[in-house]
């Protein structure tokens, strides 16, 4: 049984209500002395505890999708990389798989699109990462077979997997429901990790000597998918979004190469790279790479971007909020980059959080995207 499936969650639930039963059982008839009472008092507490934790933290992890396997919570996963030797011909995107939209009511892709599982291999960088990509119901429809459409990448949080995206954050089924209400024309959505390279978490950043992940989001990515969908070719189609780290990744890149995203929405995003014991030495002593890389230095140095920002916080709850006030002011001064804000009342740094934002931004990003879509 997988981490995330319910029936191991049911199991540590139901262990952890038994031991506790038990342990209200049994305890008048350890209440002796000896040795073999107190070690099982001992045993009866440390098992119960053991299965409230296991329990809760399982919980936890359903809720927030912090780990997608047991090789994912014990630092084991190897199905990632980055790839050295790579083969032109096999092309830069390959469908592995494909499913219907959780929650969508038609089952044919005319009627609830669908959510295909595909291979991307960067072509300049190397980079290899799986991905899903949401396609709307008109892109299989007959008479939309010649028409483009505009598409947004979607970036998940670090550690993050992107299958939370359509699980947990149910970008395409909050998609398909906007286009159907009118609230956003039908786009194509693209889900991954910005941790290309896991278990290091470059922050999108083409680190000298490592992997090249600004690069493979700016240049490689969209090549990728517009050879194999019909993804429009006009520069302002295309939007990127992220929430926490994504989120960073989503307005970095979008001031970076505004001639490749005309927008970026960071939710709970923050505005410069860490250095920790997971990024590790993002910069090499390269002063100009880390200025770059850090978004107050790059408004005030650099020419303003022609981009549309979002950014979200929360009045209680999140710690970037008066980041998020400062760099609001800031991109107004600069009087050519465009801003926009979601601010909750209250709201964490969280899946719950982020589900409340994720409508009004796709309606948003949507309403920025140039496309023929009529």
């Amino acid at each position: 049984m997988g981490l995330t499936s319910n029936k191991v969650l049911v199991l540590a639930v139901l262990s952890a209500v038994l031991l506790f039963a038990g342990t209200v059982w049994l305890w008048p008839r350890l209440a002796r002395r000896s040795w073999p009472a107190v070690g099982g008092r001992v045993g009866l507490l440390l098992a119960t505890q053991l299965a409230l934790f296991a329990a809760v933290g399982l919980a936890a992890n359903q809720a927030f999708g912090f780990y997608a396997s047991w090789a994912d919570l014990f630092g084991q996963e190897k199905d990632q990389g980055v790839v050295v030797d790579h083969t032109p011909s096999e092309g830069p995107l390959e469908v592995v798989g494909s499913r219907r939209v959780p929650g969508a009511s038609g089952v044919r892709p005319q009627a609830g699109g669908r959510i295909q599982q595909v291979d991307l291999v960067g072509r300049t960088t190397h980079i290899a990462t799986p991905a899903y990509v949401y396609l709307p119901p008109e892109y299989f429809q007959p008479r939309y077979r010649t028409h483009r459409f505009p598409a947004a990448v979607v970036l998940t949080g670090y550690p993050g997997t992107a299958s939370a995206l359509v699980e947990k954050l149910h970008y395409p089924r909050t998609a398909l429901e906007l286009a159907r209400e009118g609230r956003a024309k039908p786009m194509i959505l693209v889900m991954l990790r910005p941790t290309v390279a896991p278990p290091r978490d470059t922050e999108c950043v083409d680190v000298p000597g490592g992997p090249q992940t600004e690069s493979f989001f700016a240049k490689d990515l969209p090549e990728a998918l517009r050879s194999h969908y019909r993804v429009a070719e006009k520069p302002g189609s295309l939007g990127i979004i992220g929430n926490s780290t994504g989120g960073y990744c989503a307005l970095k890149i979008a001031m970076h190469h505004p001639d490749v995203y005309a927008a970026g929405a960071g939710l709970s995003a923050y505005y410069k790279a860490p250095i920790d014991a997971t990024t590790g030495d993002l910069f090499q002593g390269d002063k100009g790479l880390r200025n770059r890389a850090d978004l107050w230095w790059y408004l005030e140095h650099m020419p303003a971007p022609d981009t549309s920002l979002l950014v979200t916080s929360s009045k209680v709850g999140e710690s970037d909020y008066k980041d998020t006030l400062k760099f609001i002011d800031r991109v107004k001064g600069t009087g050519l980059t465009r801003i926009s804000s979601i601010i909750l009342e209250s709201g964490g740094h969280n899946f719950n959080t982020w589900r409340r934002e994720i409508p009004a931004t796709l309606e948003w990003m949507s309403g920025r995207l140039d496309g023929p879509w009529k």
